[in-house]
């Protein structure tokens, strides 16, 4: 693995079509737990041979076992119940968890699934965790006296099963937090929740945010507890570049370099000059490549035809400039 420009992607991959019928006829008690696992494993197999194909550097494991990102963990935590179904965006849905009584593990959450991808690869796979302030905001709460309380215990959650990611071999672990930008005035606990979770850690951190006027909360954006800043730079035309130009940090950023919420695939010559923008204001070896966001919501063409483009120009790049 060279030492700049290292390259990877947020998280979710595009579901197969095999595995999207799988998951309905599950969900109508058609097939068991176990044919569905089996399933989904295959197709995180054939993710995890195509970012190797790509040659992309810090792998993730598509999350194909997984539906909403926070539905997810709260399934899989006490102290919630799951609501009907609740419109995110456009024709998108979820089930809102319920906080109902004290939130926690009672055991790991995706540490097999970890283990199961990083077997199938010798390049590091990242952990991937939604954060607290994340499933606190994008939930109900229906037992803590107050939305502090509350993002609190979840945070001591998180932070558990971070310990046993890290315990089990992660290099890199991912806090995902589309949560934070949306409310500038909750900065501060979120960033105490983030500290929580990423305490006495010794793996790279990195924590995801999208879509937000970072402007108005730069100063506590970069001072969040965590080693790298994961953000979307495409959609918002890079702006956000000329704050960190200004105002320098000593963190690393994931730039996102491709739009995931567009169905054009970008050239190799308009990420190269995105790329060629960040390195104006980061030196090579404090910035990550990568999408905007997770790909989930594109076909796999698509996918593949942005992660394609995006591994191309960083190799351009590198070629031009004399980076290792």
């Amino acid at each position: 693995m060279t030492k700049g420009l290292l390259t990877t992607s947020v998280g979710s991959f595009p579901k197969p079509d095999y595995l999207m019928s799988a998951r309905n006829k599950h969900s109508r008690g058609e097939m068991s737990d176990q044919e569905l696992q089996l399933l989904e494993r295959q197709a995180t197999q054939e993710w995890v041979r195509l970012q190797e194909e790509l040659g992309i550097d810090i792998l993730v494991d598509g999350e194909m076992y997984r539906g909403d990102m926070v539905e997810y963990f709260a399934q899989n935590m006490k102290g919630f119940k799951i609501s009907g179904l609740v419109r995110s965006y456009g024709n998108r849905y979820y089930r809102k968890p319920i906080a109902v009584g004290p939130v926690g593990r009672t055991a790991a959450i995706t540490i097999e699934w970890w283990k199961y991808t990083q077997s199938l690869t010798k390049r590091p796979v990242k952990g991937m965790i939604t954060g607290p302030y994340t499933i606190a905001d994008w939930s109900f709460n229906e037992h803590y006296p107050s939305r502090e309380a509350f993002i609190l215990d979840l945070a001591r959650a998180v932070h558990d099963e971070a310990l046993d990611l890290e315990r089990a071999g992660a290099k890199y672990i991912q806090i995902d937090e589309p949560a934070i930008s949306t409310r500038p005035e909750e900065m501060e606990l979120a960033s105490r929740a983030l500290g929580i979770v990423t305490k006495g850690l010794k793996a790279h951190t990195i924590t995801h945010i999208c879509y937000g006027d970072f402007g108005l909360v730069y100063d506590r954006l970069v001072n969040l507890p965590v080693d790298n800043l994961d953000l979307e730079l495409a959609n918002s035309n890079f702006d956000l570049l000329e704050m960190f130009r200004q105002h320098p940090t000593k963190k690393a950023m994931s730039m996102g370099v491709t739009d995931v919420h567009t169905h054009v695939i970008e050239t190799v010559e308009l990420i190269k000059e995105r790329i060629k923008r960040g390195l104006k204001v980061f030196p090579p070896d404090r910035l990550y490549i990568d999408p905007d966001c997770g790909l989930k919501t594109r076909t796999e063409e698509e996918s593949l035809g942005k992660l394609r483009n995006m591994m191309t120009a960083v190799r351009e790049v590198k070629q031009e400039m004399g980076i290792e």
